[in-house]
């Protein structure tokens, strides 16, 4: 009897921890939990060093790249007061502002605080065409609807014009088309959304400071490795936009030398990007929020997070379909980063 007794509440305590772990995988953002499959990744894909360690391979001076599992604008301030530089002067906070009917752009109410904290001003390009964001005016529509205008000015950089500006080392590119209203600003603030990209396998801060600044025209140009300005995202050659975004990236980091800083949030994690209406919907749970002042160092952790986790199979498979890490070990090799970084976790 006293066997079958043991039995029985081992038998409910294991129910009772399955029940925990099933509840503990549906919390919200605004009560983080830590997950475990993707506490101990580093930067090549192995067993992290300790908070503040080098990762393995590098020499000492890698970028670092902060994380917290806190998914809040609370969190949002905590990686940026990490990072130690302070967005100064007239200050662009680069945003996706979601094509209209997708749910997995950045809320309004998740940046205010850091946008305001800055002084900043929302920035966006217009698309190269298809969508409601393709025209000014439609685009600042949206911004509206997505209630970006209500907790900040919005500024659609090529609204007018745009302007070229020169890419240094490109293997495509020699020059970058952008938003005229960029020399408005001094100090760019880049917030993107990590995700997975139908194009570009994924995006994150290197395709947001390259397609993303880059005006309608220039997403063309862009897209078909510097052939024409006028074919929209059509790309005839795979591997020439995932590098001609690198080299775009280098042109905006050349521009605003020790004036940028980057910050990704990895919530909503579908495989298609905030610019399609009916997303795939995400089959991975959230990560966390990152920050470096390294834009490849930064995309590369996220990489190394999606690889470490249990339920990234989709996103994975959309990264390697594309060839997307093509477009860091290009940004790597032009200078525009590095893939090596020190993960530290703020979390305490």
């Amino acid at each position: 009897m006293k066997k079958f007794l043991l039995f029985f509440c081992a038998a409910v305590v294991g129910i009772a921890g399955i029940s925990l772990i099933s509840f503990r995988s549906h919390i919200t953002a605004e009560q983080p939990e830590v997950r475990q499959d993707v506490q101990e990744v580093a930067a090549d894909g192995e067993m992290a060093p300790a908070d503040g360690e080098t990762a393995p391979h590098a020499d000492g001076t890698s970028p670092a790249v902060y994380m917290t599992t806190n998914i809040s604008p609370a969190g949002m301030m905590a990686v940026y007061e990490a990072l130690g530089l302070t967005a100064s002067g007239r200050v662009a906070v680069k945003i996706h502002t979601g094509e209209p009917g997708n749910p997995h752009y950045l809320k309004p109410d998740l940046i205010k605080d850091i946008v305001n904290n800055v002084n900043g001003t929302i920035v966006e390009c217009n698309t190269a065409g298809g969508v409601r964001r393709a025209t000014a005016a439609a685009h600042y529509q949206v911004a509206r609807d997505h209630g970006f205008t209500a907790i900040a000015p919005v500024a659609i950089l090529d609204e007018a014009a745009d302007i070229a500006i020169p890419v240094s080392g490109g293997k495509h590119l020699k020059e970058n088309f952008v938003g005229a209203r960029i020399g408005e600003f001094d100090f760019l603030v880049v917030l993107s959304h990590f995700k997975g990209h139908p194009m570009g396998g994924f995006g994150g801060a290197v395709k947001n400071i390259s397609i993303g600044f880059a005006s309608s025209a220039g997403k063309s140009w862009i897209h078909s490795g510097g052939k024409t300005k006028n074919t929209g995202f059509r790309s005839s050659d795979q591997n020439a936009f995932l590098e001609s975004m690198a080299e775009a990236a280098k042109s905006i980091q050349d521009r605003y030398p020790g004036k940028m800083l980057y910050i990704n949030v990895m919530n909503h994690l579908s495989v298609d990007c905030d610019c399609l209406s009916r997303p795939a919907p995400p089959t991975m749970a959230d990560i966390g929020i990152l920050a470096s002042l390294d834009p490849v160092a930064l995309d590369k952790a996220c990489v190394d997070l999606v690889y470490a986790a249990s339920d990234s199979k989709d996103l994975v498979q959309r990264i390697e379909s594309r060839n997307g890490m093509l477009t860091l070990d290009h940004a790597e090799k032009i200078g525009v980063g590095s893939k090596t970084y020190r993960l530290v976790r703020i979390d305490g």
